[in-house]
This record gives structure tokens, C-alpha cells and sequence, in this order.
């Protein structure tokens, strides 16, 4: 068998009891082995069913007794027509045991490998656990499993059970039950076994891995405490993204009957002379050049390779700090785990006891890290207690990266406790929010907590790998629709949302609620680019000339125009993706209602005027700038008193046109009888 290869067997339940399971089953025992296609070709797998109505097995023509267990298949390398089974398993009709599989399966691996290749060879069982398992002939369960056990460890196998329970069994299940669970739960104290519960067909798929990786240290040598204190880690990732697998060109030029051919494309590239297009550019004479102002400045590879910086492997302490300092927000990319040098026992009591300290006075830890030798970049981060509680697993840390000043985006939102009293829920909308919450909780105390990481698959994936498997059979096979389960994920429960719908009642009555149009996607995007990177000054310049706001209906806005002023504004002041959006919608606002007073003829533009310049008094409520509101005002005011246009100071007193006070945006400097007096007088209001 090839080195690192994994040899599994799946011990699957097909009892009358798990009928209505068995679909999910066929679900996750099919991506297995679609996974191992793609990452792992040569793992070896074999199917085990019990409660079947026959029995097919070595052991029971050896030895007799195992009935209604049935190999469904023997271990052998993956392939289709192993999905292809796993997707059509047989129903079986008698309660099966659960404890004659098991040893069925360890029967075949010993028979396959012997003693070797352990630690590679595992077993998962997947049962609802409310079927009776047979007394032994001889001696006690306990001793049964003591035995199993016994055999596991001596052959270096590991036993995945997952355990599905979608609600509590009542009568005579339950002492059925009850015994299954205590069963199962001696091997984990026996042997490499774990034994997991869960609750919905969502949870199944996510119970086992699909894909076996093996853990790789990261860094392995000194947390150096000071100078003269150093503990010895081996530092693991805890969090990775699993990404797609990498898709590769390949070519079907090759002669079908070349049984070697790999079909794989190579790129080369080649550098051309501006001036004679025929001309190839050698690599001795191309360098790299960086945007510096106007002009490039070249720099060679010696160059870049003296000016990186090239600090020693290490792991060092920066010092100590309050938890509650570091923000959640914060944390970056993926989770590390630090633990104490197995080999090492004084490391794992100095890991436990600063953990334990930590935690105790709710501390972390700031950490200065070089991962391996000539890494180009230093990296700081936290380090957080993990305090075991269970007594066969020692103590360790978390670590999380943090954000250079670099790293942090600023984006300016205003507050929702400087929003005016009138825009502030009142009681019954708070009520009916609170309850809506409740509603969609996902841990309610009666029931286990749903979409929980460790048990949620990523459906994007798993789609994926159905979606493969369907092309390796069908070059034309359409994508299919998301499978039902995995809808779940990535959608509300409907019936939960039926059993709710008085509170989602409840909410809509308490606000006003209106359909937003689709916005139409648009085909600019406002990408960042780091400081210093080769289309950094592209980059700027298409970010000067080409940001936009989105319109309702799509649109792109680049200014405030004279068919939907009001809804360009809105527009304008909604976009994120630059601070200096709000000002230049304001300013653009500004002059649009300057224009309209201006022009007017008889007062012809007042009423359009006036809906700019509530739109103008609504926004500058929303993004706290009451200063620039109330500046126009003014200004504006004195404007008309000076060029004989007084009927629209008059206009919008009689339309209750006030400055922006105090109680309506905190960083008003007006105070509420100020900006009802003002109702824009008919004298030139001094400033």
C-alpha cells in the first residue's frame, strides 16, 4: 500500500429504523469517496451493511454467528462504480448490531494488512444507535468491547461513530438507547475512537470528514519567554479554508492510444522589444521597476533580495494584556494551535500552567512570529488559553494573527446613538425586534444548536464534487440544482418560519417595510490595491475617474442630475467605497439648490428647491453633519435677502424649514429654541 494512504471501512446501518436516514447516509458516504477520487486515489475503501435480511461475510463461514451483516464490498481502491453503489445502498429489514459490524470491519482490515500501515486504517459507523445489540456468548459487553478494543489499538485502527438522533425515542427505545450510547462510549476510553451525536441530516453530512489531512507542524522549537526562559511548541493550523482544487489545462491533442500521455498544457512567455516586435528580450536584460511619483525606478533581483528583510525563526513574547483589549474584529486570516513538545513533559506542565494563569486573570498573550527561516515577513499576533477539560488532553493555546495599522479600513458610519429620538425604535418596535431574534435562534435550549462549524458542510463544495463526479460520466450532464439538505444552509428554515410567521407578522406591522428594485451589477468595480504594487497608480487613476454610486434602477451616478436629483443624492451618500462620497454629494446638493433659487422666475423652481434641500436635511441628519446643513441655510438665506429673492425665505418659512438641532444630530451646535426661532427671518441672519 502506498505510504500515507488511508484504508477505511464504512459500517453502515440499513435497519428498518434508519429508512427514512439512508438518503442522507448515501449523500455523505458518496462524497468520501468522490473526494478521495480527486485528493487521495489510492486510499482503499470497503462497505460493511448490518440489518440486512442476509448475511454475507467471512467471519460467518469461519466461525459462525454475525448474521444480518453483508460486505458490501471488499477493500479495494476507490473508484465510480463505488459512488455509483453507495448512491443505490440496499434497504435491510431486521435490527442490526451494531457491535457484530465492527468487528466485521476490523476482521477485514486485519485480514488486508495485518499489522501494517497503522495509524492509517480506520473504521466509521453511522447508525441511529435503537437497535439491540446480542449478548456475547461469553462474558460481558464490556468485556466484548474491552476485547475489540484491545485489537484496535494492537493494530493501529481508529473508530469514527456518528450517531444520528433527530428526536427523543420514547417506550422501549429508550432503555435500548440509553445502553447503545453507554457502549459506544467506552471506546473512546479504550481505543482511538470518537463518538459523535447528531441531530438533523444537515449535521450527518458534516459529521464525518470527507477528507482526510494529515496535520503538519507549522513551527516547531522555542516560545521564548526571555533570554533565559524558552517552553518547547509545535505550532498547528486549528482553521484552514478549504478551497477548490486546483483546475489544470489540459490538452486532447495527444493521440488517444498513448496510454502515458499526461495531456497537460505548459505556458512560456516571451518579452518583446517595443521598438523591433520581432526581437525576443533575454531574461539577463529585463528588470523589475516600482511607480515613484511620475517616474519608474528599476531594481534589480540582487537588489530586492538585500532590501528584504530576513529575520531568524522564532517565536517570541511581547507581553501580556487585558482580553477584553483585543477586538474580535481584529483577528486575521486563519487559527493556529499551539501545543507543548509531546516528547517533552516539562513543557506541557510550563504550557498548562501560564495557560491556566492566563486564564485566571483573563489575560492574553502578544506574540512577535517568525514561522521558519528565511520567511520574508514578521507577523504579530494573540495568544489565548485553552484550558482542557478532560484530563487525557493537555492544555494549549490560539492564536490568532492581528492587523498592522496597514491592515485596519476605516470607513465612517455614523452612530446609532447620536441618531435623533424620532429615528430610534420605540418600544413596541423594540419588542417586536427582540422577538423576531428569538425567534430565529439557533441553540433554543430544548434542541441542539444547528449549523454548528465542526458540523456544517460547505455547500459550494459539495456541490462541486456532485457536479464532478456527474461530468466524469457525462461530458454535456447540466448542474444540477442544490440538493435539498444542503439548502438548509444556506436558506432559512421554512418551517420554522412557518411555525413563526406571528412574529414575522409582528415586525412588518411595527415597520414600514418597502420592496427594494434589483440593482443591476455594475461592470466597474473598485478594486484596492496594496501600497507599492505594479498597477497601483492604474488603479488610482481609474478610481478618480471611473467611482460611481449606484441609482435605484441601476444606474451609474457620478454627479447629481436634474431628472432624479433626490435619488442620485441618496445614491451618492449610500456608497461606501470612498469617504470623500458623502462631502461631494453634499457639495453637488448645494449648488443644485443654489442653481434652482437662482434661476427661478415668479418662483417657479421653489417646490423642487425645497424637495432638494429636505433630502439635503435628511442626509446630513444620517451622516452626522449638521454643520454643513445649517452653514447653507444660512448662507443661502442671505443670499436671497440680498438679490430681491425673499419669497422663498418666505416659501420655506411657511414650510417649517428649521437648522439642524442638537436633539436631531449630537455634533449640532444649535440649540432646539435656536433652530425654531430661526424659520429664516426676514432679516440677513449675521454669522
Amino acid at each position: 500500500m502506498a505510504r500515507n494512504k488511508e484504508a477505511l471501512v464504512l459500517l453502515l446501518d440499513v435497519g428498518p429504523s434508519m429508512d427514512h436516514l439512508l438518503p442522507e447516509v448515501e449523500k455523505i458516504c458518496s462524497m468520501i469517496v468522490q473526494k478521495k477520487l480527486v485528493y487521495s486515489k489510492y486510499d482503499e475503501v470497503g462497505v460493511v451493511l448490518f440489518g440486512t435480511e442476509e448475511t454475507e461475510n467471512e467471519l460467518t463461514m469461519e466461525v459462525g454467528g454475525y448474521e444480518h451483516v453483508v460486505v458490501l464490498q471488499n477493500i479495494k481502491v476507490v473508484d465510480g462504480d463505488l459512488v455509483e453503489a453507495l448512491r443505490h445502498i440496499p434497504r435491510g429489514t431486521v435490527p442490526g448490531d451494531f457491535l457484530d459490524a465492527i468487528v466485521v470491519g476490523m476482521d477485514m482490515l486485519i485480514k488486508k494488512y495485518s499489522s501494517t500501515n497503522k495509524g492509517k486504517k480506520r473504521m466509521c459507523l453511522i447508525s441511529n444507535g435503537l437497535s439491540p445489540i446480542k449478548d456475547p456468548y461469553e462474558g460481558s459487553k464490556e468485556d466484548q468491547v474491552n476485547a475489540i478494543a484491545g485489537q484496535m489499538t494492537s493494530h493501529g485502527m481508529k473508530l469514527e461513530c456518528v450517531v444520528v438522533r433527530e428526536s427523543v425515542a420514547h417506550g422501549e427505545n429508550v432503555s435500548v438507547m440509553e445502553e447503545n450510547d453507554r457502549i459506544l462510549n467506552l471506546f473512546p476510553q479504550k481505543t482511538r475512537a470518537k463518538t459523535v451525536f447528531v441531530e438533523s441530516p444537515t449535521s450527518l453530512l458534516g459529521a464525518l470528514k470527507t477528507r482526510n489531512i494529515s496535520p503538519v507542524t507549522i513551527f516547531r522549537g522555542d516560545l521564548e519567554i526571555s533570554p533565559k526562559l524558552k517552553i518547547k511548541v509545535w505550532v498547528y493550523k486549528k482553521t484552514s479554508e478549504e478551497k477548490f482544487p486546483t483546475l489544470k489545462k489540459y490538452s486532447d491533442k495527444a493521440p488517444s492510444t498513448d496510454k502515458f500521455a499526461s495531456h497537460e498544457v505548459k505556458v512560456d512567455f516571451e518579452y518583446k522589444s517595443v521598438e523591433d516586435s520581432n526581437k525576443v528580450v533575454p531574461p539577463e536584460q529585463r528588470i523589475k521597476g516600482y511607480r515613484y511619483g511620475p517616474q519608474v525606478v528599476p531594481i534589480s533581483a540582487d537588489e530586492w533580495d538585500a532590501v528584504k528583510f530576513k529575520p531568524e525563526k522564532s517565536v517570541k513574547l511581547l507581553g501580556f494584556t487585558d482580553s477584553s483589549n483585543i477586538m474580535r474584529h481584529h483577528y486575521m486570516k486563519d487559527v493556529n494551535i499551539f501545543i507543548a513538545d509531546p516528547g517533552d513533559q516539562n513543557a506541557i506542565v510550563a504550557v498548562s500552567a501560564l495557560a491556566r494563569a492566563m486564564k485566571e486573570m483573563q489575560k492574553v498573550a502578544i506574540l512577535r512570529c517568525v514561522w521558519r527561516q528565511g520567511q520574508g515577513n514578521v507577523v504579530v499576533g494573540v495568544l489565548t488559553p485553552n484550558v482542557s477539560d478532560n484530563d487525557h488532553v493537555p492544555d494549549s493555546f490560539y492564536f490568532n494573527l492581528l492587523p498592522f495599522a496597514e491592515d485596519v479600513r476605516e470607513f465612517q458610519f455614523p452612530s446609532f446613538s447620536n441618531l435623533p429620538a424620532s429615528l430610534l425604535p420605540d418600544e413596541e418596535q423594540q419588542e417586536a425586534a427582540d422577538n423576531f431574534v428569538k425567534m430565529l435562534d439557533l441553540a433554543p435550549s430544548d434542541k441542539a444548536e444547528m449549523l454548528q462549524p465542526d458540523f456544517t458542510p460547505n455547500p459550494i463544495l459539495e456541490r462541486f464534487y456532485n457536479y464532478l463526479e456527474l461530468k466524469s460520466k457525462d461530458t454535456d450532464a447540466a448542474v444540477p440544482p442544490l440538493d435539498r439538505t444542503l439548502k438548509r444552509i444556506t436558506e432559512p428554515d421554512p418551517e420554522l418560519l412557518a411555525q413563526k410567521k406571528s412574529a414575522i407578522d409582528s415586525l412588518l406591522r411595527h415597520f414600514e417595510v418597502k420592496e427594494k428594485p434589483k440593482l443591476k451589477k455594475s461592470t466597474r468595480r473598485i478594486r484596492e490595491k496594496p501600497s507599492g504594487s505594479d498597477d497601483e497608480d492604474i488603479h488610482r487613476s481609474i478610481s478618480s475617474k471611473s467611482e460611481v454610486a449606484l441609482s435605484e434602477n441601476g444606474a451609474k451616478v457620478e454627479k447629481i442630475g436634474d431628472s432624479t436629483p433626490v435619488q442620485d443624492f441618496e445614491a451618492m451618500m449610500s456608497c461606501r467605497d470612498n469617504p470623500e462620497w458623502v462631502n461631494r454629494a453634499i457639495t453637488e446638493m448645494k449648488n443644485k439648490i443654489h442653481d434652482l433659487v437662482e434661476d427661478s422666475y415668479e418662483g417657479d423652481n421653489y417646490p423642487k428647491a425645497l424637495d432638494l434641500l429636505v433630502a439635503l436635511r435628511k442626509g446630513c441628519i444620517l451622516e452626522q453633519e449638521p454643520k454643513q446643513f445649517n452653514d447653507f441655510l444660512h448662507q443661502l438665506c442671505k443670499f436671497c435677502l440680498g438679490n430681491d429673492l425673499r419669497s422663498f425665505c418666505d416659501f420655506l418659512a411657511s414650510k417649517g424649514i428649521t437648522l439642524i438641532s442638537k436633539t436631531e444630530a449630537i455634533d449640532s451646535d444649535v440649540t432646539g429654541e435656536e433652530a425654531r426661532s430661526f424659520l429664516v427671518k426676514s432679516e440677513p441672519k449675521s454669522e
